[in-house]
């Protein structure tokens, strides 16, 4: 207990235990006694307020301290989560933007795709169209080849004059691919 509590409670003592005056409410006291002990508690006062408002302001300093770091830790973790969530915006936006580039590109590659169909049938179409000439030429020159020669015509009369054909006449044989 500091000192000047326990002066005082001695001062309480004193007073309670006193003995009482006949016929009166008052107690006797050593009056000198009860002095010394109240100016001794006096005394030590300002020495226990000094240490109580020392105790205070350090409380108080201790307190502010950790309200600070309380709210650096606050702050802390605000910056944390504001820059998860910028963080994860950002995988977020990235996510959309290659999402965008992949749907870009596979419609690209659809519209290379259908222009290069496109260029392989007009160059089959073309192809086709010099195929048919070749084709046409070719059976033209077949039926040239196949049709007798004013000679050959003249021969064939003179061999056989009923326009008939010498079965075993090798040189027909070889020109005539329809036989």
């Amino acid at each position: 207990m500091p000192e000047s509590e326990q002066l005082l409670r001695r001062v309480i003592e004193i007073v309670e235990s006193a003995p009482g005056l006949p016929m009166s409410a008052s107690v006797r006291i050593n009056k000198d006694e009860l002095l010394e002990l109240l100016d001794d508690a006096v005394a030590s006062l300002p020495e226990e307020i000094r240490n109580a408002r020392w105790l205070l302001k350090e409380r108080e300093d201790f307190t502010s301290r950790t309200k600070r770091e309380a709210d650096e830790i606050v702050e802390e973790a605000r910056q944390r989560a504001a820059s998860m969530v910028d963080r994860t915006e950002l995988a977020r936006a990235a996510e959309a933007r290659a999402r965008q580039i992949i749907d870009e590109a596979e419609a690209e590659a659809r519209r290379m795709r259908r222009e290069t169909e496109d260029f392989c049938d007009q160059k089959l179409a073309s192809f086709e169209i010099v195929l048919e000439r070749i084709r046409q030429t070719v059976e033209r020159g077949r039926d040239r080849l196949a049709a007798p020669t004013i000679e050959e015509a003249e021969l064939a009369d003179f061999a056989d004059p009923e326009g008939g054909r010498d079965p075993g006449d090798d040189a027909a044989g070889v020109f005539d691919q329809d036989l």
